[in-house]
């Protein structure tokens, strides 16, 4: 099943797919561009991977991480399936990032691996931004890249883990105004998703809502204002987004 947090008519409700529309809680079925989507979860802590993926760390001329690179993010990075994201105006390089994200169903502490797949609710596709020269020093990385308004899209639906054979093998694509820029495969990451509920959960306890975004692979490339992107997992979704300019 595939399920989404909508506003319709003044109101947020759920709304699930159906047959290419959107199913709203009274049983009509409307278009996709006549809803306001929203994050299709309210996230409690949100942890992302940075440089999960051999390929992107060379592209961007850095080296694989031997552990986790990790680092949270505020819920106000967040940003729903169709809307906008802004550019500062003094940014040289900002970049999209296809993810496949994790969401956590129950409170997990001192999982293991063999049994990861029982904590996860669901999954969605985020696309988490970067401003490459915001880039500050090793020791805080990504503040500043990746705490910014409306910088992580998310969306559109979160998909039951049950309807996911193989979170481990999804093709992940990124096409900026219908051009493909960016394919890889989730079977590519460092760190898995069994890996990373192990790896969590074995210090701190994972709770319902928790959100994991598992990091992107090569391909990425500079968006401008009037983009369009589209970042899509097999299986999961394809999320929209567009690119607009922010002059402060």
């Amino acid at each position: 099943m595939k399920q989404a947090r909508i506003a319709f008519e003044g109101r947020v409700q759920q709304a699930w797919e159906d047959n290419g529309k959107v199913r709203l809680a009274d049983g009509r079925r409307v278009e996709e561009t006549e809803v306001v989507w929203l994050p299709p979860v309210t996230p409690g802590t949100i942890f992302a991977l940075g440089l999960n993926y051999a390929d992107h760390a060379a592209e961007i001329a850095s080296q694989a991480p031997e552990e986790p690179m990790v680092f949270l993010k505020g819920a106000n990075t967040l940003v729903g399936h169709r809307a906008f994201t802004p550019r500062p105006a003094d940014a040289t390089n900002m970049h999209y990032e296809c993810e496949l994200a994790i969401v956590v169903g129950k409170p997990a502490r001192n999982v293991v691996k063999a049994d990861a797949y029982d904590y996860i609710a669901g999954y969605t596709v985020a696309n988490d931004y970067a401003v490459r020269n915001y880039l500050e020093g090793f020791y805080r990385p990504n503040f500043r890249i990746k705490s910014r308004d409306n910088c992580t899209p998310i969306g559109p639906w979160l998909v039951d883990a049950a309807d996911i054979a193989d979170p481990m093998n999804l093709r992940l694509t990124t096409r900026v105004n219908g051009e493909t820029t960016q394919e890889g495969s989730t079977k590519d990451m460092i760190f898995g998703v069994p890996f990373l509920i192990e790896y969590f959960s074995a210090f701190m306890t994972l709770q319902p809502g928790d959100v994991i975004l598992t990091g992107t692979p090569k391909g990425t490339v500079n968006v401008m204002p009037g983009d369009e992107v589209v970042t899509e997992i097999e299986g999961v979704g394809a999320l929209h987004n567009t690119i607009i300019e922010r002059k402060a």
